[in-house]
């Protein structure tokens, strides 16, 4: 009988050579939609989202003059447009040369995401910026990014060679728990960001001086729900991190990932606090945007990895992809 673990692993597992140029377009095109992130979250950060009010021109043009805001909301549209195009390269290759099914759907997947986002965004110029279509928009582009990470990492060598280990439910379960807690603590920073209640608690660590404020307001009420939720998270990092360097040790697919998320989770607290003391100063408001992401990249990673090991090693066959499938 298949183990449950094989069986699970089996579609992303290693029936194919390692494609090294590929892999590489697809580490590429994940940091571009980093950046792409990034330039987002300036758009935010800057009050530049209806700089441009029309959609899918800019001012009736293709390039209009970069003065402004302009520069930061049709500059967000020209990375958008380039991401968009590496996913569907990276779409259109994968197809062609990946025998594994599951990776040619996660990059068909990958590509329609990055077009609904697209369409997402045209939508929230054109309705002016109704919350919880920019929302959506902020929720999907996350969602996106990990996309991506998990095509660069699932295309990589360090995958396909995987040695398989001891399963460790406890720790596939903290992982899960933390990048959805991850996850969710970005949405709510997105609802705080869309509703202008970055500021609705103006002091830190303390709220209006007390541990638990008063919850006047449904700006400060989102608020000080974000500051719970960095609490929980910090709480499931730590956790999913010392499980991994106390009992993983050996194993630094697991645990150079699970010392990121500490580094990322101390330097995305400093930012946030950084957000109260500046006003909202752009810099450290854009970087918690982008921290973030890569905080829940990095979750990602550690969970895809941990299940990657209770597959079965395969050594991973060169050649054309007729040859690999016969072998």
């Amino acid at each position: 009988m298949t183990s449950w673990s094989a069986e699970n692993a089996a579609p992303f597992g290693p029936t194919s050579g390692f494609s090294p140029w590929r892999h590489r377009f697809a580490v590429f095109a994940a940091g571009a939609t980093f950046a792409l992130i990034f330039v987002g979250g300036l758009v935010t950060s800057t009050g530049s989202s209806l700089s441009v009010p029309d959609w899918p021109l800019s001012y009736g043009q293709l390039f209009p003059p970069m003065v402004g805001g302009v520069l930061y909301e049709h500059g967000h549209r020209m990375v958008a447009g380039a991401v968009a195009l590496l996913t569907a390269v990276l779409t259109l290759w994968t197809w062609r040369e990946e025998p594994r099914g599951a990776v040619r759907r996660l990059a068909a997947f990958a590509l329609g995401t990055v077009l609904l986002q697209a369409v997402l965004g045209g939508v929230t110029v054109l309705l002016r910026l109704p919350t919880a279509v920019s929302v959506a928009h902020a929720a999907l582009a996350q969602a996106f990014f990990c996309l991506m990470v998990s095509l660069a990492l699932v295309t990589s060598r360090g995958w396909l060679a995987a040695p398989q280990r001891a399963a460790d439910r406890l720790l596939d379960s903290l992982t899960a728990a933390t990048t959805a807690a991850v996850y969710g603590q970005l949405l709510l920073g997105a609802v705080m960001r869309h509703t202008g209640a970055g500021l609705a608690i103006p002091d830190f660590p303390l709220a209006f001086g007390r541990v638990v404020p008063q919850i006047a307001s449904f700006t400060v009420g989102i608020h000080f729900a974000h500051r719970l939720g960095a609490v929980v998270v910090a709480a499931l990092v730590l956790a999913t991190a010392a499980r991994t360097v106390l009992l993983h040790r050996e194993d630094s697919r697991r645990v150079r990932p699970a010392l990121l998320l500490v580094l990322l989770l101390v330097l995305q607290v400093t930012l946030g606090a950084s957000i109260i003391w500046t006003r909202k100063a752009v810099l450290p408001t854009t970087a918690h945007v982008a921290v973030g992401a890569a905080l829940l990249a990095a979750s990602v990673v550690l969970a895809l990895r941990g299940w990657r090991a209770r597959a079965p090693a395969e050594a991973w066959v060169p050649g054309p992809i007729a040859e690999r499938a016969h072998a």
